[in-house]
């Protein structure tokens, strides 16, 4: 079976099981919840997961060229501080913590694409058990039982990461300065840089933009709990997946 069509049974797998693992009901009666992480902020969450995180097919198709540019930026991050460094209002307002914003930057993006990592190697386990679709819930745990556990800690570091970065109020505002002014001069230099480069830096922005707009409908209190819980939420899984093995 070709791997393209694997991917894509995979990935309407794996969306279900988010769908099935975000559910208020079924998590209110698990987690204690406060009255303030109502089915409203858990559906916010899981919206954000299944639009930003992992994408229908349709919207992997259009995002497929921008998530590969994002992934030779995370790889050859120079390509990206050589437009950075020489910004005089840049170092005028941020000096010599910068490099650390712009690598916190990367770090999102790399977080980011983490999940798409994970379902990658979810298809290879696929392949190298010939597993076939349809893959219902029960079909991917048994393939997400068979990865190196090393690479599900690596998955949950960068949910754990990614959260934690899009938390930090004050961190992200300068995230997105640094990334606007990076669009903003790739378009300014349309021979050296391509639409799709620009198109993967405009997808980052928007992930972390759209993570912070989801935040900051609750109090600062309650973000912290709610990313206490997703990172629970997930751990969870993964823990009952290995302890049915």
């Amino acid at each position: 079976m070709a791997e393209e069509i694997l991917l894509n049974e995979i990935i309407i797998g794996y969306r279900n099981l988010i769908a099935e693992r975000y559910q208020y009901k079924i998590l209110k009666e698990k987690y204690d919840f406060p009255e303030t992480i109502n089915e409203e902020v858990v559906e916010d969450i899981k919206a954000y997961f299944l639009t930003y995180v992992y994408p229908d097919l349709e919207k992997r198709a259009e995002l497929n060229e921008a998530f590969s540019t994002l992934d030779d930026f995370i790889k050859h991050p120079e390509k990206l501080l050589n437009l950075v460094l020489p910004s005089l209002k840049l170092i005028f307002t941020h000096g010599k913590h910068l490099p650390k914003i712009f690598n916190a930057g990367l770090k999102a993006m790399k977080s980011f694409r983490g999940a798409t990592k994970f379902e990658n190697a979810i298809v290879q386990k696929a392949k190298q058990e010939n597993s076939k679709p349809p893959f219902t819930t029960k079909k991917i745990n048994k393939l997400i039982q068979l990865l190196p556990y090393s690479e599900l800690e690596e998955f949950m570091k960068n949910t754990e990461t990614f959260f934690n970065i899009i938390y930090d109020k004050e961190l992200v505002e300068k995230i997105k300065e640094i990334i606007s002014f990076l669009i903003s001069k790739m378009k300014s230099k349309p021979k050296v840089f391509s639409i799709k480069e620009i198109k993967g830096l405009s997808l980052a922005l928007e992930t972390i933009s759209k993570g912070e707009e989801m935040l900051n409908k609750i109090t600062l209190k309650d973000q912290e709990i709610l990313i206490g819980f997703v990172l629970q939420i997930e751990k969870d899984h993964l823990q009952a997946i290995f302890k049915t093995h």
